[in-house]
């Protein structure tokens, strides 16, 4: 008898699974494809968007691929066959999913690629980012104002990071910050030491922290023991955190070698702290919420038969079309303004931040 009641229950429960979407929801399911839950702004990003969907009346299916190529394909895949009218993917890899891409327009399903340009493919309808260039520039002119240049002629040592060279992101950062250092670099106020630039030299796979610090350690020791490191731009926290690893392993951060300027993205909570503690200058704030709520919107017109709010039309080419976008700004974080940025918009609250 018991047996019997576990397999009822069992069944009861893969039946009410199966049925939760149009039962639960009659406005629509929506799959969406997260990263990795390895950084803390991939969850945010989440949780906003299933509360912003489920206020809307949506069912959704969330799943994080843990920066696994095949398993994002197969959660996408299973989404596929599991009815979803949207997918929204932020895409590990933003040119490995075409033929899953192929499955889902043939099935009528619209695709918006978040945060991450998903390239290649013509069955991408739409994009919501935010304006990745402009990262690079507040990244960059962060490193500026920290060093006090112009004021300050230098010279200043640099050494500059990218990104996973996977994601389209990164070269967006990459060029918008080198758009504002180069000049400085070619007229000798900025010296990079090892001469490293270019995504395939600086790139970082995975925006792994681990290969920042590992990759930062060996700067360290090939062109830095008589010189001082006076400036290093990272493009995202968990590089910076790593970076600034390595950089206390040999002595930085003391009163006779103070550490560098460092830049950031993603306002993630120990880089907040470590902007506190005067590890960091500077990181990003993008407000996932704000994201979210576009994303919710493109999907409430997209199944409502309308036109979702673009603002860009021109930037995002995938290699095979241009991908309509919208773009949100991105807010420049520091010791002097995080608090009305951080605590005022109430993304934080203060205990978050300070111990």
């Amino acid at each position: 008898m018991k047996s019997i009641l576990l397999g009822a229950g069992a069944f009861m429960l893969a039946a009410s699974m199966t049925a939760a979407p149009s039962f639960a929801q009659e406005r629509g399911f929506v799959g969406i494809s997260m990263p990795t839950q390895s950084s803390a702004r991939w969850i945010s990003d989440g949780n906003s968007m299933v509360e912003l969907f489920d206020q809307a009346g949506y069912a959704t299916d969330l799943q994080y691929a843990e920066d696994n190529i095949p398993n994002q394909l197969a959660q996408i895949e299973n989404m596929i066959v599991r009815g979803v009218d949207v997918l929204v993917i932020a895409a590990i890899d933003g040119t490995t999913l075409s033929a899953a891409l192929e499955e889902a327009a043939a099935n009528g399903i619209s695709v918006i690629a978040y945060d991450r340009l998903i390239r290649g493919s013509e069955n991408v309808d739409y994009y919501a980012t935010f304006d990745n260039f402009q990262v690079g520039v507040q990244q960059a002119q962060s490193l500026l104002d920290g060093l006090g240049i112009p004021g300050n002629s230098g010279p200043f040592n640099l050494e500059v990071f990218g990104g996973s060279p996977d994601d389209n992101n990164a070269y967006f950062f990459y060029n918008g910050a080198m758009s504002v250092l180069q000049p400085h670099i070619d007229a000798g106020t900025l010296v990079i030491q090892s001469g490293q630039t270019g995504m395939d030299t600086v790139g970082t796979l995975r925006w792994s922290g681990s290969v920042a610090q590992a990759r930062m350690d060996n700067l360290l020791s090939a062109h830095y023991t008589e010189e001082r490191v006076d400036a290093v731009l990272s493009p995202y926290d968990g590089l910076s955190i790593g970076i600034i690893s390595s950089l206390r392993g040999v002595g930085y951060g003391s009163d006779d070698l103070p550490m560098p300027i460092i830049s950031g993205q993603d306002a993630e909570v120990p880089s907040v702290k470590a902007i506190l503690a005067g590890d960091q200058y500077s990181t990003i704030f993008k407000d996932t919420r704000e994201l979210a709520r576009v994303t919710v919107g493109m999907v409430s017109a997209l199944l409502a038969g309308g036109e979702p709010e673009i603002n860009d039309t021109d930037t995002y080419d995938n290699g095979v079309k241009v991908v309509p976008s919208y773009l949100l700004h991105p807010v420049l974080v520091t010791a002097d303004n995080w608090e009305d940025v951080l605590l005022g918009s109430g993304y934080y609250t203060r205990d978050q931040i300070v111990d």
